[in-house]
């Protein structure tokens, strides 16, 4: 079987290893914060797209951000809600089913990184070019930035998702509690030295320019304050950049754990660890973003309680 090609769809995916005892907890848990992050994040779209005072760039982004983690968040905690149910000892999946949740699941993690990338932009204008503010991050531009954010990601992530669905297959387990692309191209007995060079070639052009444009973005915004005497201005930049480097720092950790989950296959204690972490990965920020970017949010709070307080009056 190993030499050979395996022709058969259906795969075996690695359970999360819970006992018996806290598989209940862990998957009401699991379902709250799930129900917490659609409401949460399809709420604060909501708002913002009926609310013509919040229809700017920057809450236009908040959108992106909470359409995206909507969207993450959907293409892996059902799968590991059902995984929590399942009482058999392997979860199978069809290949069809893995290969539309690898492109799901680096889809959600490269847009991510865009997304921040044009919020860091946004941050820098606002920030360090103020009166040109106005000018340049229009809504046009917004939408613009943001189409061909997710274009690009769409289609690097289709070529990288493609090479490996091209390769026959000579094994059916994927050492993963769910589908992405090394797990794969993992499945396969052929060379998948373009598979290699490609990942490593994707993950260097999407993080090492998420990283660049970052670090360079608030260096910038930090000489800026440093040599600004403006309070207000410094504590604005504090309070909006120092949520968005937390919500990143969050973003590159957990990418970081799930390349560890594949390239250190040997290590068991490390593996378990980047297994839980991967997932949680996937269910801490699409629950954290819209507590972040909106409740931390003055104009956004106080829509919130103007809503409140009409509803309490009607």
């Amino acid at each position: 079987m190993e030499n050979g090609t395996f022709v058969g769809d259906i795969l075996i995916l690695e359970r999360l290893n819970v006992t018996s005892q806290s598989f209940i907890p862990a998957f009401i848990l699991l379902l709250l914060i799930y129900i917490f992050i659609l409401m949460s994040n399809i709420g604060l779209v909501v708002l913002i797209f009926q609310s013509k005072s919040l229809q700017q760039p920057m809450y236009l982004l908040v959108c992106n951000m909470s359409i995206n983690d909507v969207f993450g968040a959907t293409v892996i905690i059902p799968h590991v809600l059902r995984d929590l149910l399942i009482s058999d000892s392997e979860r199978y999946i069809h290949y069809i089913d893995c290969a539309v949740q690898a492109f799901g699941v680096h889809l959600y993690i490269g847009a991510s990184h865009t997304v921040l990338m044009i919020m860091a932009f946004d941050r820098y204008m606002a920030i360090c070019n103020p009166l040109r503010y106005a000018a340049i991050m229009t809504n046009r531009m917004v939408v613009l930035l943001s189409v061909a954010a997710w274009g690009t990601i769409f289609v690097l992530v289709a070529i990288l998702v493609g090479l490996s669905i091209r390769l026959s297959r000579c094994r059916t387990v994927i050492f993963n509690p769910f589908c992405d692309n090394p797990s794969l191209f993992k499945l396969s007995c052929e060379s998948i030295l373009i598979n290699n060079i490609y990942g490593l070639g994707y993950t260097a052009v999407v993080l090492g320019s998420s990283l660049s444009s970052v670090t360079l973005t608030y260096l910038r915004i930090a000489m800026v304050c440093l040599s600004s005497k403006n309070k207000a201005l410094n504590s604005k930049a504090l309070q909006t950049c120092s949520t968005h480097l937390v919500v990143y720092v969050i973003q590159v950790v957990s990418g970081l754990l799930i390349i560890i989950l594949h390239r250190f296959p040997l290590l068991d204690d490390l593996r378990k660890a980047a297994k839980v972490a991967s997932v949680l990965g996937h269910v801490v920020l699409p629950a954290l973003n819209p507590v972040i970017y909106g409740l931390q949010n003055k104009e956004i709070r106080q829509m919130i309680k103007t809503l409140f307080h009409n509803n309490k009056v009607t």
